[in-house]
This record gives structure tokens, C-alpha cells and sequence, in this order.
């Protein structure tokens, strides 16, 4: 193991790390979107709506991101779609993540006893307030453990990334890897950078969980 050989690396991971977060972090914000209005739907039983999102679900979970990546950034500019890897990457990882983050929501939002929403429809709330104010803070705190594990999820399959040709931490490993053969050296070096990144996530969906088992909810 040479660590000057490291040493002299670090930069290069630095800044594939930051690429990777930043993708992952804005993919998982648009899957938490995508399936916070997809499980809502379901829940609520939108006639048609209902089986595009039930569709849409199957096709994204039974999918693999690696497909999903190769159909938006080679697929797509055939279609006449001009984008970037960049943005594909960000669709993919909503995409993925938007039917898994539906799923976890749905089996929060099931988990509330109809009499919470019957009982606030009789006080005088409307269905929108109800569902903001009574059903959803309910639901997210149930689906938190799903939810926690959905995000390190997305984060790790940023890792295929790189079959898109952006400069990740995958990429760069294997970059480094094929150019100068240090192999053991870069392995490492990527295991600690993708401890970096989801190890706070992990300890901190931890802490939530603990703290919402405090307040009451989700028991």
C-alpha cells in the first residue's frame, strides 16, 4: 500500500466526491417529490391516475438503473431529446428512486386508522388540510426507517454512474486504475470516500428514528 501514492490522489477523489453527492442529492430530492405525489394518488385512488403511477412503478422497480441510464443518455438524442450526462444521471436516480420512495410513503400513509381522517373531515377541515396537517406528518414519521434506507440506497447506485461517463467516484477508480495500475490503492481510497458520504446519512436516520420513536409517532 502506498500511501504517497494516495496522498497524491486525494484530489481527484475530492472532487469526484462532490460530483457524486451533488448528483445524489438532487436525484433523491426529485424521488422523494415523485413519490410523495405518486403514494398520495394511490392513497387517495385517483381513477386513472391510480394505474399510470401503479404502471410507472412496476416499469421503474422490475428496471435496472444501469438500463434506465442507457435508455435517457444514448436512447433519447435518437428520439431527438438533447441532454447531458449530467441530467440523465438526475432523472435516472429520480426515476428509480420516485417508485421506492412512492412505496415506503403508501405504506405510511395506510398505516393511519381512517377514524384520523374521518375525524378531521367532521371538525371542518378540508381534504387538503387534513392530509397536510393530520395524515402526512403521520405517515412520513412511519415510513422513516424505508425512508432512510431508500436515500443510502440512491446514494450507492451512483455508482453506475460511470457508464454514463461522468467523472464519479466509481469512474475515477477505475480511471486511475487502468492508467497507473494501482489498484489496492484506489480501492481503498474509494471505499473511504463512499464511507464518508453515507456513513453521516446512516447515523443520521438513525438519530430520527430514535427521535420520532420519542415523540410518539409511528408506535
Amino acid at each position: 500500500m502506498d500511501w504517497n501514492v494516495m496522498v497524491q490522489y486525494l484530489p481527484q477523489y475530492e472532487k469526484a466526491a462532490w460530483l457524486t453527492l451533488r448528483l445524489g442529492v438532487a436525484g433523491i430530492f426529485w424521488a422523494i417529490l415523485v413519490g410523495l405525489v405518486c403514494a398520495v394518488l394511490q392513497y387517495e385512488k385517483v381513477p386513472v391516475l391510480r394505474r399510470i403511477v401503479g404502471a410507472y412503478i412496476q416499469l421503474s422497480r422490475n428496471t435496472p438503473l444501469l438500463v434506465q441510464l442507457f435508455f435517457l443518455y444514448y436512447g433519447l438524442p435518437k428520439l431527438g431529446i438533447k441532454t447531458n450526462a449530467e441530467l440523465c444521471g438526475i432523472a435516472g436516480l429520480a426515476f428509480l428512486g420516485g417508485s421506492y420512495m412512492a412505496e415506503a410513503f403508501r405504506s405510511g400513509l395506510e398505516a393511519i386508522e381512517p377514524i384520523q381522517t374521518e375525524s378531521a373531515l367532521s371538525l371542518g377541515m378540508s381534504r387538503l388540510q387534513t392530509m397536510r396537517y393530520v395524515v402526512l406528518p403521520q405517515a412520513v414519521s412511519i415510513s422513516m426507517p424505508a425512508f432512510m434506507a431508500n436515500i443510502i440506497f440512491l446514494l450507492k447506485e451512483t455508482s453506475v454512474f460511470s457508464a454514463i461517463s461522468l467523472m464519479d467516484l466509481m469512474f475515477t477508480a477505475k480511471d486511475l486504475i487502468g492508467l497507473y495500475y494501482k489498484t489496492a490503492e484506489n480501492l481503498f481510497l474509494l471505499v473511504v470516500f463512499y464511507l464518508i458520504i453515507l456513513l453521516p446519512v446512516s447515523l443520521l436516520g438513525g438519530w430520527l428514528e430514535r427521535r420520532l420513536r420519542y415523540a410518539g409517532f409511528g408506535s
